[in-house]
């Protein structure tokens, strides 16, 4: 067996955002790939058909698409140039049957998603600014493009968020719903600018769209409202106004409106969605007492793009749920029958379904994506872009390890390094998720592989505040650092106790976000590991509260805790407070465009250890945001694996 190389993701095949044509003959989906060269990605469409796959585009420029007849996609292309401070999107035609694509139109706005409704018609959803964004009135372009350079070395904020991460400062940017007659060229706004659309769904026939929004407000608020635009009337009505549920979507379902949410929360806001029916009265009815997640959570560095999650298919709700360590296929029926419609080991990440039949990207047994079939209870897999990176090198198994802590099952995973010798000793490292409401299962991890080829021993699991479970599981605000931290150390006993060929001197721990915080937390609460590399971390909750793109909701949600009249609470929960206790040599990953665990996060733990004499080093990089390590660009990538390599055989090995 070869070994499995650092730089070998940059041959990785990544897929995303299938779909069905209206007939089910046709799937097609996007295939992304590294471009180390330009440290990029490209992008491009492929076709399923009578089982065979082939490239639709090859320009790598092309992105979300969807199906205008039986075998013509409608797709958006950036193969025009460089971006400019124009707002401008360009889509283009290409026929399934064979043929080169061809310019279609150009839309006078940033457009992040769309719908065909009929023939020319289409609905788009953009990104709008009040500031700039001057539409399909040409007066106005050279007036805003002005103002917008004028701008640029000036952010001005009047509400909360002020930027987002991903997305940058967010200034006067909403999303609002247009109308598009490609025939006429006429765009038409079919929402006002006093609302921000979070999803949107056609009707059946397309003579509407049901969308979920909030309110524009200086802070918005966490209950939204769920309006009904008619195509015909053009009329925009309220079905549920703001301020009475915590919607996340909602859908048409049996002539009624199905959306997932609450009422109330009792876990916090990363409490399980309810199913909840809204008939044409208005009335609300519980439809399904769901008390798992309604999401595929399960984490991976192998993944490039989206796709779809949810989906109503005649009187079958499908969704993704995380599942103990596996992220499967649900659907519930008009009798309110929930059960699994595809199950593997491993995760789903998006899926279509056709007439029962469902095709998914997966990725199954601990290999890396792939399209599969799930038809007559068998899942044939469809594609193989995957399979020849990995023929002949050391993939290390998933052996699960089962723990008990405060009466509680748990289980975790060992991957054992090449050319294992169980007389030898080995070194170790403890990577930990996300989230914290994320799950570890198996599933390709490049990381974890990578180091478990240079010989080390690589363990994980999902504390309690994991997904996967129910809520009681998830429930650990104004617990962090607690439980979790048990959890994780009681995990580490039974690793190091079943595997005597783990050096116990020679342990790293490592994590992202939370995974970063837990990192601070361990080291500040133990001189266990002999060293550790944080990334994207939470060091003060104080701090955090002010500077995090979620920071004001979650901080206090999760901690239990505010900077107004519990300060001290946030306090407690915060590694900084412990600095003085750290003797672990720490490496800090972190990047500048990282809204969601800003920079100063990791600079003010990092400083306090310099400022105390504990050996540290900061790796930042310009340009990236808090997904880094799974969407960055390619050579950046490569740095930081590179650097938290290097930390480990520095002080393991």
């Amino acid at each position: 067996m070869e070994r499995l190389e650092l730089k070998d993701f940059l041959k990785y095949h990544f897929i995303s955002h299938l779909k069905y044509n209206e007939d089910g003959s046709i799937c097609v989906f996007s295939l992304s790939e590294c471009d180390e060269e330009e440290n990029g990605y490209r992008n491009n469409l492929y076709m399923l058909k009578d089982g065979n796959c082939r490239a639709l585009t090859q320009s790598g420029k092309d992105g979300q698409y969807q199906f205008i007849d039986l075998t013509t996609l409608l797709f958006i292309s950036h193969r025009e140039g460089k971006e400019t401070d124009e707002e401008k999107t360009s889509f283009y035609k290409i026929s399934l049957d064979g043929g080169e694509a061809v310019k279609a139109f150009d839309i006078p706005f940033l457009v992040s998603s769309f719908e065909h409704i009929s023939k020319d018609r289409y609905l788009l959803a953009v990104q709008y600014n009040k500031d700039y964004s001057y539409g399909d009135d040409i007066s106005l372009k050279e007036k805003c493009l002005k103002h917008k350079k004028e701008e640029n070395d000036y952010k001005v904020f009047t509400k909360i968020p002020f930027y987002f991460n991903g997305a940058g400062f967010l200034g006067n940017t909403i999303t609002r719903l247009y109308l598009y007659n490609a025939e006429l060229n006429e765009l038409s706004a079919i929402t006002s600018d006093e609302i921000d659309i979070s999803s949107y769904h056609l009707n059946e026939d397309k003579s509407e769209v049901l969308f979920v929004a909030n309110e524009v407000l200086n802070k918005p608020t966490s209950k939204n409202g769920i309006w009904v635009y008619s195509f015909e009337n053009k009329t925009a009505s309220v079905l549920l106004p703001e301020k009475e549920y915590y919607v996340s979507d909602a859908f048409y379902f049996m002539d009624q409106i199905l959306f997932l949410g609450n009422y109330e929360w009792k876990h916090g806001m990363s409490e399980n969605e309810r199913f909840f029916l809204l008939d044409h009265s208005g009335r609300i009815s519980l439809f399904y007492n769901n008390e798992l997640s309604v999401w595929g959570t399960v984490g991976s560095d192998c993944r490039y793009g989206g796709g779809q999650s949810m989906k109503v298919d005649k009187e079958n709700f499908y969704y993704l749920s995380t599942q103990n360590e596996d992220s499967v296929l649900m659907t519930i029926n008009a009798n309110k029958e929930c059960y699994e419609a595809v199950h593997i080991s491993g995760s789903i990440d998006c899926f279509d379904v056709y007439d029962g039949k469902i095709v998914f990207v997966g990725m199954k047994d601990g290999k890396l994506q792939e399209v599969y079939e799930y038809c007559n209870s068998q899942i044939i897999q469809k594609t193989y872009f995957n399979e020849e990176v990995l023929k002949n090198k050391y993939v290390s198994d998933y052996e699960k390890v089962h723990f008990v802590n405060d009466g509680i099952n748990f289980a975790g995973w060992v991957l054992k390094p090449k050319d294992y010798d169980p007389s030898k000793k080995y070194p170790a490292i403890l990577d930990i998720h996300g989230g914290p409401k994320t799950a570890y299962g198996k599933v390709f991890y490049h990381e974890m592989q990578v180091w478990a080829n240079l010989g080390y021993f690589v363990f994980f699991t999902n504390p309690r505040g994991s997904d996967g479970r129910d809520n009681e599981f998830m429930d650990i605000f104004g617990k962090y650092g607690t439980i979790d931290y048990d959890d994780l150390m009681v995990f580490t006993d039974a690793v190091v106790k079943k595997y005597p060929a783990i050096d116990e001197k020679r342990l790293g721990v490592t994590g992202g976000s939370y995974g970063g915080f837990m990192t601070n937390w361990i080291i500040s609460h133990s001189n266990r590991f002999r060293c550790a590399a944080t990334q994207r971390s939470i060091s003060n909750w104080l701090s955090f509260y002010g500077t995090s793109d979620i920071g004001y909701t979650f901080a206090q949600d999760q901690i239990h805790g505010n900077i107004f009249d519990s300060y001290e609470k946030l306090w407690e929960h915060s590694p900084l407070k412990y600095a003085k206790n750290i003797q672990t040599p720490t490496l800090f990953i972190h990047s500048d465009q990282d809204y969601r665990c800003p920079l100063e996060q990791g600079l003010q733990l990092y400083t306090a250890m310099i400022d105390l004499g504990i050996e540290a080093r900061f790796v930042l990089f310009h340009g990236e945001n808090h997904e880094l390590s799974r969407s960055g660009k390619p050579k950046h990538r490569i740095r930081r694996l590179e650097e938290i390599t290097a930390w480990m055989e520095k002080y393991l090995k």
